[in-house]
């Protein structure tokens, strides 16, 4: 995470000097355009300009990210936050097996915050575009009398028959996931740790001795468009696909539901980092118990027809952990010692107390 660690300046300006044409004039300047064949115009008008690519479709998605119930900014760097903010989007598009192209960002900022943090927040949301391709085209700023609050809008192209919904699934196909599971809700739990013990002594120093991976899978989450890249070089077309945002028995039940399926998900294949137990480890936690339940890895879980096995079983990014039943059979988890475990949505509940 070095390419995101904060300057660590003690100069504050208020925003209030800039005014809010000042600060999107200054936040906006200088950026690049990756898209030219569909950014026509970006930021500087009252909307911006944007082509279709010729025989695509449109993909818009938005997300919300209120401090205080998204992030803490007791442990949440700015830099990291801006990043975290972008990424999660283009993870959206992913999940539609496409390739995000543009972004707009609204803000509304308290006077807690100074320009000097709007900055660094905007520089991990320019990393994060420049990193994947991705244009910033505009958005809106106003003032607000609770902290800060986020509202990103991704667009996104594809070809029609190229999209994949989670509405596709159909018996006997294969149920896969990229990467590992439970590791943002790791770091999760090391951050909550910390912060306690800071509140409880401010001279403390924060202990994240070998967490390194956990604590970057939390604050600074990365999309899989590469997965979406992988598997058409394959030549795979995913017949449903979801990102891992609320936990893996969330989205399992979500691709279920919508293609009228049940499934069938193997313990022994649901792949957690060694990093990730060893941080469960101090909180009694079971790896499986995080994967499932935790949320936030932003891997993405789909599935494939059987006969597409044979490309996909090498991939070493790519497991399959699991396969689609029909509807009547109901959605389990095989544990390794035999029986079945029925499964249970527990991840993120926007509207819980």
């Amino acid at each position: 995470m070095e390419d995101l660690q904060d300057k660590g300046g003690q100069t504050r300006t208020e925003l209030e000097t800039l005014g809010e044409f000042g600060l999107i004039d200054r936040l906006t300047r200088d950026l690049p355009v990756h898209n030219p064949q569909s950014t026509l115009k970006a930021v500087g008008d009252d909307a911006a300009v944007l082509r279709i690519p010729q025989g695509h479709v449109q993909l818009v998605s938005k997300d919300l990210l209120i401090e205080g119930v998204h992030f803490d900014m007791t442990y949440c760097p700015l830099k990291h936050l801006g990043y975290k903010a972008i990424a999660v989007n283009l993870s959206d598009i992913a999940a539609m097996n496409a390739k995000p192209l543009q972004v707009l960002v609204g803000m509304a900022v308290s006077n807690r915050y100074s320009l000097e943090a709007i900055d660094e927040l905007y520089a991990g949301m320019r990393l994060c575009c420049d990193r994947y391709g991705v244009d910033l085209v505009g958005g809106d700023t106003t003032s607000s009398r609770s902290g800060l609050c986020l509202s990103i809008t991704v667009i996104g192209s594809a070809l029609p028959e190229k999209v994949a919904y989670r509405s596709g699934a159909k018996e006997n196909d294969l149920l896969c996931v990229s990467g590992d599971l439970g590791g943002a809700y790791a770091g999760l739990l090391l951050l909550e740790r910390e912060k306690r013990e800071f509140l409880a002594n401010p001279a403390m120093q924060p202990d994240f001795k070998d967490f390194s991976y956990v604590l970057e899978r939390q604050l600074k989450p990365e999309p899989r468009l590469d997965i979406v890249d992988l598997l058409a070089g394959l030549d795979v077309k995913p017949t449903s696909m979801i990102d891992v945002s609320d936990g893996l028995a969330s989205e399992i039940l979500h691709l279920s539901k919508e293609s009228d399926c049940g499934c069938m998900l193997y313990q022994e294949k649901i792949p957690v980092d060694a990093e990730t137990c060893k941080a469960l480890e101090l909180f009694k936690i079971l790896p499986e118990v995080a994967a499932l339940s935790g949320g936030e890895d932003y891997e993405l879980l789909f599935t494939v027809d059987q006969k597409d096995y044979e490309k996909i079983k090498d991939c070493r990014q790519i497991k399959v952990i699991g396969h689609m039943v029909e509807k009547a059979q109901g959605n389990f988890m095989v544990p390794r010692n035999g029986g079945l475990i029925r499964l249970v949505a527990q991840g993120w509940q926007a509207f819980n107390k």
